[in-house]
């Protein structure tokens, strides 16, 4: 995003410049960035601010040295590589730039991976419930009843770790001040949906579903998850993936959070809700469909011996006596 100081230049002027200036950022090799102009250097600000752009660079019409915004508590990883990407074009430019961080990282997080490990902690105690609940009672639940018990057994155990997570990360180790609430709520949810998720994939899957919910929530969520590199940094195929499974969702949750003022909540929840949605309607619909066909089979195997025994009786009375000499 480009933008620039109106201060002592002609309007017509300072848009040429911009102009130029958003050319030049979407033609570097490789177009790594996505340029836009905006009127004021106070809108590039609110963008950076806010979350909805990654940086914004302010460009001085009237002189060849501007300012480029960054926030690394987006992660700062994306710093490095827009510092990178705004020294490209300051040499083809023949321009200087200096660094402001409106969104530094808490002295607690100093990598910017807290949120991260955070959310595949929850992901990972999501499934593991749900996995020892399958070993003890079994991978499938008997009746539509015992699927609806199981199901809530994991919500207070949902709430509990997502506060948990919450309270070790921000009070106890100090990675950030407050957002106790915000962040435990977050938690309940990604946890209930994980559990949700893995209780529906057995449902469908019985023992396999533990496996098919490893596959999903650890093999392809954490790579995805953003955690070190944003998705905007990753591979085609990984940062296609990635915020459509809970690890990528709750990671991105939590920095909205925590350095953004939850500005770009939003479709992270519709996630995690869909998760829940499915994890819910599979358990119970399955497990109901699966014991309607074990109830007919149990009342269709004692007709069965019926109808074996009253056939031997028929035969046995069908049978002729013999007759003495």
């Amino acid at each position: 995003m480009a933008a620039q100081q109106a201060s002592g230049a002609d309007s017509d002027a300072t848009s040429q410049v911009t102009a130029r200036a958003v050319k030049a950022l979407n033609s570097l090799d490789g177009q790594p960035v996505d340029a836009t102009d905006v009127a004021t250097p106070a809108q590039v600000r609110d963008a950076v601010v806010s979350g909805k752009s990654r940086a914004g660079l302010v460009i001085d019409p009237a002189g060849d040295s501007d300012i480029l915004y960054v926030a690394s508590g987006g992660g700062s990883a994306v710093v490095t590589a827009v510092e990178a990407i705004a020294s490209q074009f300051a040499d083809a430019q023949g321009r200087s730039y200096a660094t402001e961080d409106l969104v530094p990282l808490t002295d607690g997080d100093t990598k910017g991976l807290t949120g991260f490990y955070l959310a595949v902690g929850w992901v990972v105690g999501g499934y593991l419930v749900a996995s020892l609940l399958a070993i003890a009672e079994g991978a499938r639940a008997t009746s539509r009843r015992h699927a609806v018990v199981r199901l809530g057994l994991l919500a207070p155990y949902a709430v509990a770790l997502g506060l948990g997570g919450a309270i070790i990360t921000g009070p106890a180790l100090g990675a950030w001040d407050g957002h106790v609430a915000s962040l435990g709520l977050v938690g309940s949810l990604t946890v209930f949906a994980v559990a949700a998720a893995t209780v529906g994939m057995q449902a469908v899957l019985g023992t396999f579903g533990i496996g098919a919910a490893v596959l999903l929530f650890v093999v392809l969520g954490n790579p995805s998850a953003g955690g070190p590199y944003p998705a905007s940094l990753l591979p085609s195929f990984w940062s296609a993936i990635g915020p459509f499974i809970p690890t990528g969702a709750a990671t991105q949750l939590v920095r909205e959070t925590v350095y953004f003022g939850a500005g770009g909540i939003g479709w992270q929840l519709w996630v995690l809700a869909a998760y829940v949605v499915a994890g819910v309607a599979l358990a119970v619909t399955v497990t109901h469909t699966l014991g309607s066909d074990r109830g007919r089979d149990e009342q269709d195997e004692p007709d069965l011996h019926k109808a074996k025994s009253a056939g031997a009786h028929t035969a046995a009375a069908a049978t002729p006596a013999h007759r003495e000499a």
